[in-house]
């Protein structure tokens, strides 16, 4: 009887949260600032606690409602806000500009040097003499600006103007068609089968992904 109460709690528990996820939005996941980040693990360790709880799991729900309507408010009130937006996500902090360190501001975002050397070179600047500015954003991730000498050539910096790329549509995933993105690329099922044909498909089954660019191009992957 425990057993069959744990997986219902457990359940809900799953579902509380999803829900909260929801309502607090994506960001928190993606980009959390040091209130979301507080707020997600106080959800986790609750929704832990609730898929045990068998004398009082209400208790455990109506704690993580109350976080994820706090999280959900305070969300809102940055959103409207910019004093709220600043104090509760705080400011970028500039550590490295034209050249100059700032010791003060490393201390401020608690950074050593050697952090700061590792986050760099996973950026790829193994040499920081080539990066003009780099800044701390809110969520803890370091944002680089290059030397102008030292960055990617682009077209705009040899007068070329090319056409405008735009975003490939997955039309089969894992053996199925998506229909809805397949129309969406203004194409349908009989033109699917003749592209696939051409180039050695009988199937959709035999097709792990399938792209379809913004000119008809279908690229493919097949299932191994």
């Amino acid at each position: 009887m425990e057993i069959l109460q744990i997986i219902i709690t457990s359940i809900v528990s799953l579902i509380v949260l999803f829900l909260l996820t929801k309502l607090m939005g994506s960001k928190q996941v993606s980009q959390l600032n040091m209130f979301d980040y507080i707020v997600g693990i106080s959800i986790g360790s609750i929704a832990a606690e609730l898929a045990t709880d068998l004398e009082t799991p209400v208790h455990s729900a109506t704690a993580m409602i109350c976080y994820g309507v706090i999280a959900a408010a305070v969300s809102l009130l940055s959103e409207r806000s910019l004093k709220v937006r600043k104090f509760i996500s705080g400011k970028p902090i500039l550590l490295l500009d034209n050249g100059k360190l700032f010791r003060k501001n490393m201390k401020k975002a608690r950074l050593d040097l050697s952090d700061f050397l590792m986050q760099c070179r996973s950026q790829g600047y193994f040499d920081i003499s080539k990066i003009q500015t780099a800044v701390m954003e809110f969520n803890g991730r370091i944002s680089i600006l290059p030397v102008s000498t030292d960055r990617p050539v682009t077209p705009s910096d040899t007068g070329l103007a090319p056409e405008q790329e735009k975003m490939t549509t997955a039309v089969i995933m894992d053996g199925h068609i998506d229909e809805k993105n397949l129309k969406i690329t203004g194409n349908n099922e009989v033109w699917l089968t003749k592209q696939l044909h051409e180039q050695g498909y009988n199937n959709p089954k035999e097709v792990f992904l399938a792209m379809c660019d913004d000119k008809n191009k279908l690229t493919v992957f097949e299932m191994n």
